[in-house]
């Protein structure tokens, strides 16, 4: 028994003396065995590599050298969507007058539900048969009586030829349109000269000496040997730059306003593309309306989930009709927005693409029609006074009393002494707990308006303030202000947004965060600053960067288009219902 004993505590010794010279030799040698094996250094980035919805990092900093890797690599993506297309003569670019467009298998009557294909051979002014791709267009479909409209897929075969697939969503007359936004030389034209300088657009500071004030010029890039004012974010390698004023120090800086430059990357044949006569021409001019009709009336309609984050993206996203947005995947409900904000705090930040919503808060989320007042009022009382002046049988006095008690509980904006339109917004409901406010996003911030700059800060930073929990919601929308920069401005930015909602959800996974993205906007603008394909750019870089996050996604692009609204500020219809999707995301 005593010699088992013995043996076993020997074979004990003998293991743990073997267990630590392992451990002693990977230790060691932990660099050559990774080499040998191919291990990644961290096991968590290999995970984080490999899933399509990784898990985010337990300390998600990112040094500057991998964030120009990650900025360098989007952006090659980029340049292989748009490769270089030169051009000697404007008769050899694509022309919307020449290009044919076939309808594919005709009929007379389509049925509600089906897909209607178009297919698109494009020729330059001269009749001849484009050889490549990367025409910048739009596909969209409309009934103007029944107010709806959707976008239509564009499939770009590369060799001159598009298909155009239209899903019918309703019934009546549907018309059809494909505009030729840019050529793809325009295109080509577009995508280089952005790229190439920081100086379209002149920013002008203002600093205060006393009771005067000294204006300097201000760049997201200054070349110049005169000493400057560093505006630097260190851990987000964002900077803004000011020509420093004499003897003025540069915390001085209070104001900003800007105005375009008058200069050019483009060459004066290049430039003729962009004439406003050559932006959006339509190619299916000759096309008569089609006739939709329902068809199969035994057919069930399928019932939709309601709308919720994590959904598979469709192209198109939805429909517009009878005014009103209708997803593909899911379904919207009518929700009461004071009902549905009860207890919330909003951040809108960004561009005034987002202050609109703002705007639509503050004008309806109090509004009642003065017949539902009366309605509610008469059916809190039961008397009436005949010989009194009244409304409906019911006194004037206790009719203004009901009113009083209501708008008493309305949502409320703070002054917060800024002034202008750039100016920071709050509105509060201390009734029913409601607290929403807009800030706008950092340089580069457009407008002719002088606007204050002294709490400007990067919305990363704003994101990092915020504590988070179920009842904090934050959207936020940016896109227009970049357009005229180099791309590289605008996908920093977006990177640097990520890493802060990254860090948001790490400490309060229950936060909702949403990604508004850019409306289109108008085209009778400067097209080499604003043009709608910048955006659209823009608008695949936001959702390649944001696709591992668990963010709601508000395709604002798609159902702009579907709107026909071409206007950077869309009408309240349309807002509406950007509104009326993050009403059903939280609640």
């Amino acid at each position: 028994m005593t010699m088992r004993i013995a043996n076993h505590k020997s074979l004990l010794i003998l293991v743990f003396v073997l267990a630590s010279w392992i451990t002693f030799a990977i230790i060691q040698n932990s660099t050559k065995l990774r080499t040998v094996f191919k291990l990644p250094f961290s096991l968590h980035h290999w995970s984080f590599v490999m899933k399509t919805h990784p898990e985010a990092p337990l300390n998600p900093i990112v040094s500057p050298t991998e964030t120009a890797l990650r900025i360098k690599r989007i952006t090659e993506k980029l340049d292989q969507l748009i490769p270089p297309r030169p051009f000697t003569k404007v008769s050899s670019t694509t022309s919307a007058t020449h290009s044919r467009a076939t309808l594919l298998s005709p009929r007379d009557t389509y049925c509600r539900g089906d897909q209607l294909d178009v297919l698109l051979e494009v020729r330059d002014h001269l009749g001849r048969r484009k050889e490549y791709g990367r025409d910048f267009l739009r596909a969209r479909m409309s009934s103007p009586a029944l107010k709806a409209g959707a976008s239509g897929k564009v499939t770009d075969f590369n060799n001159g030829t598009y298909l155009v697939s239209f899903t019918l969503f309703w019934e009546g007359q549907v018309s059809l349109s494909v505009l030729l936004i840019h050529p793809s030389e325009g295109v080509s034209a577009l995508w280089r000269a952005r790229n190439q300088g920081y100086d379209r657009v002149i920013f002008t500071g203002q600093f205060n000496r006393g009771t005067s004030q000294v204006n300097t010029d201000c760049a997201l890039v200054l070349n110049s040997s005169a000493e400057l004012c560093e505006y630097l974010d260190t851990r987000d390698q964002e900077a803004f730059y000011c020509m420093k004023p004499p003897y003025i120090p540069c915390a001085a800086l209070t104001h900003m306003h800007s105005k375009n430059k008058d200069i050019s990357y483009l060459s004066k044949q290049e430039r003729s593309l962009f004439e406003r006569s050559n932006v959006g021409v339509e190619m299916m001019a000759k096309f008569d309306a089609i006739t939709v009709s329902k068809c199969n009336s035994e057919k069930t309609v399928p019932v939709k989930r309601k709308c919720k984050f994590g959904m598979a993206p469709t192209i198109p996203s939805g429909h517009v009709w009878k005014d009103t947005w209708n997803p593909v995947s899911c379904s919207l409900a009518a929700i009461e927005m004071k009902e549905c904000l009860r207890g919330k705090f909003i951040y809108l930040l960004g561009d005034s693409t987002i202050r609109q919503w703002m705007e639509y808060f503050k004008s309806h989320i109090n509004s009642m029609p003065l017949s539902e007042l009366l309605l509610t009022s008469l059916s809190e009382t039961s008397f009436s006074f005949q010989g009194e002046k009244g409304i409906w049988g019911m006194p004037l006095s206790y009719f203004l009393i009901t009113a009083h008690q209501h708008f008493s509980q309305a949502l409320k904006s703070v002054d917060l002494h800024e002034s202008g339109k750039f100016q920071k917004q709050l509105a509060v409901d201390l009734n029913e707990n409601i607290n929403i406010q807009w800030q706008k996003h950092s340089y580069p911030l457009i407008g002719s308006l002088t606007y204050s700059v002294k709490e400007i800060e990067y919305i990363a930073q704003v994101i990092d303030r915020i504590g988070g929990e179920k009842n904090t919601i934050i959207v936020i929308s940016l896109g227009q202000h970049f357009r005229p920069f180099p791309i590289d401005v605008f996908i920093r930015r977006a990177l640097n947004i990520h890493d802060a909602v990254q860090r948001l959800l790490l400490r309060s996974p229950d936060t909702v965060v949403i990604i508004k993205a850019e409306n289109i906007r108008e085209m009778n603008v400067d097209m080499e600053r604003f043009s709608d394909f910048h955006g659209y750019i823009q608008y695949l870089a936001l959702k390649d960067i944001f696709q591992d996050l668990s963010v709601g996604i508000i395709d604002a692009w798609d159902i702009t288009i579907a709107y026909g609204t071409n206007n950077v500020h869309p009408p309240q219809s349309v807002v509406r219902n950007q509104i009326n999707i993050l009403l059903n995301f939280i609640c």
